[in-house]
């Protein structure tokens, strides 16, 4: 990202001219921009133009001292500050740094551990900017930028194949790895095109049964209704294809091809219109090849292939994408997000993200709720090991005890807007609303 390779800058207030002169010098040679002051009156006046990433400053000098510098400071956006000092001592140092600096350095100083006080400061205050910078552009995102998020190559031309792909009524094989978003990109192709006033019906076909399917989505004449007829006039997506078993897939295609579905006992077929969005996490030429999935259900659904992209191909969103998720998790939980240290982001850069955007969203809702008891790192929240010890005494009640509350505290949040909740959840409409009637959820006693 720019902002961990651009040149850092320091800011010096020295009165002494060769002390001055001799730390210009250190800086200069070790690759930093550096401006000097020799009153510290003068910072406030030289940060507004110069922004830099650190200030080093003399205690004493003749006006403003360098600890009432320290003071005069706003700290939510003014960057750190280092003393140094011929004069200091151990009680001075302790609360200059209750106070809020940076690091204190004695003269004479140590060439090293100054240029390394430095780098950390200058470091921590970049990757704040940075921070913020992404929290001011999320709040002014809309439309597919906020559902496909990132400033990547890659993501960039995703959001225009969807724009594209949304303006023409064909079927579309969506293929990406576990956790890329299949089903926000099959969302996206639904609300952007002409079937947006349509119903969206998403079936995991993984879940499919054989001996059920028929009356499950055709219906029973004088019965219930089939699920694929709730989908007439707007988009039905088959997400897991390569999971469908291959009795269903035959009646899939049947419908597909026809145009119409005939309910148990029915004398007539009842016609049905909708566009077919199809996913897998696998080459379905391959699942062709091994007899998992029929060619001629594949040449139905694979009009036009969209591939999408993995996190690992992508890596220069990790950062927004990490932002807006504990923004997001923060607000769940009541809390502040926790600031992204250099470490943080090391980790989050060095991690090879099998699970992609859905791993990274965990991720981020680990490290808000490890911030919020005041502990943690982004390279914990990513290396997870073993089960928490206050874990109920089924891992059933545990998942059904945390979905519950976490659930509860979206609606909350969200002021009962169900499509905020589940995209502030990571879940399709239709699973939350399940969950919500599994949980027993009331959502009007929430708010």
């Amino acid at each position: 990202m720019s902002d961990t390779s651009e040149t850092p800058s320091v800011l010096i207030a020295e009165d002494d001219r060769s002390m001055r002169t001799s730390l210009i010098d250190l800086m200069e040679a070790a690759g930093w921009r550096v401006e000097a002051v020799p009153r510290a009156e003068k910072v406030a006046e030289r940060m507004v133009e110069f922004q830099p990433d650190v200030i080093l400053s003399d205690v004493r000098m003749p006006g403003m001292s360098g600890l009432e510098l320290l003071a005069s400071l706003n700290p939510q956006i003014s960057p750190p500050l280092v003393l140094i000092s011929a004069h200091g001592d151990i009680p001075m140092a302790t609360q200059a740094i209750k106070d809020g600096a940076y690091g204190f350095i004695e003269k004479p100083y140590e060439p090293r551990r100054l240029l390394n006080i430095l780098a950390h400061a200058s470091d921590q205050h970049r990757m704040r900017r940075t921070t913020q910078r992404l929290k001011d552009r999320l709040l002014n995102l809309s439309g597919l930028d906020r559902i496909l998020l990132g400033a990547s190559a890659r993501t960039r031309g995703l959001r225009d194949e969807v724009l594209d792909l949304a303006e023409i009524d064909v079927p579309v094989l969506l293929q990406g790895e576990t956790g890329t978003g299949k089903e926000l990109v099959a969302r996206a192709l639904h609300d952007l095109g002409k079937r947006a006033d349509g119903p969206f019906l998403a079936i995991n076909c993984a879940t499919l049964s054989a001996d059920t399917f028929e009356e499950d989505m055709f219906g029973r004449e004088g019965g219930a209704r089939g699920r694929l007829l709730s989908a007439d006039g707007g988009t039905l997506f088959l997400d897991e294809i390569g999971a469908c078993p291959m009795p269903v897939q035959a009646a899939l295609l049947r419908v597909i091809e026809d145009g119409e579905v005939r309910p148990l006992g029915a004398d007539t077929p009842v016609p049905v219109n909708f566009r077919v969005l199809s996913a897998t996490n696998e080459d379905a030429d391959t699942a062709v090849a091994e007899g998992r999935l029929r060619k001629d259900l594949l040449f139905r659904i694979n009009r036009v292939v969209c591939a999408l992209p993995t996190l690992r191909e992508r890596r220069d969103d990790i950062m927004l994408l990490v932002t807006h998720f504990m923004q997001e998790f923060a607000r769940v939980y009541e809390t502040t997000p926790p600031d992204v240290t250099p470490e943080d982001l090391t980790a989050l850069m060095a991690h090879d993200w099998p699970g992609n955007v859905r791993e990274l969203r965990n991720v981020a809702e680990r490290r808000v709720l490890a911030a919020r008891r005041g502990a943690g790192s982004m390279g914990a929240a990513i290396q997870v090991d073993g089960l928490p010890e206050d874990v109920p005494v089924t891992l059933r009640e545990s998942v059904a005890a945390y979905e519950r509350e976490l659930i509860s505290k979206a609606i909350k949040a969200h002021e009962g807007r169900m499509d905020a909740v589940a995209e502030a959840l990571g879940i399709g409409r239709r699973t939350l609303n399940e969950k919500i009637v599994k949980l027993g959820l009331d959502k009007d006693a929430l708010l």
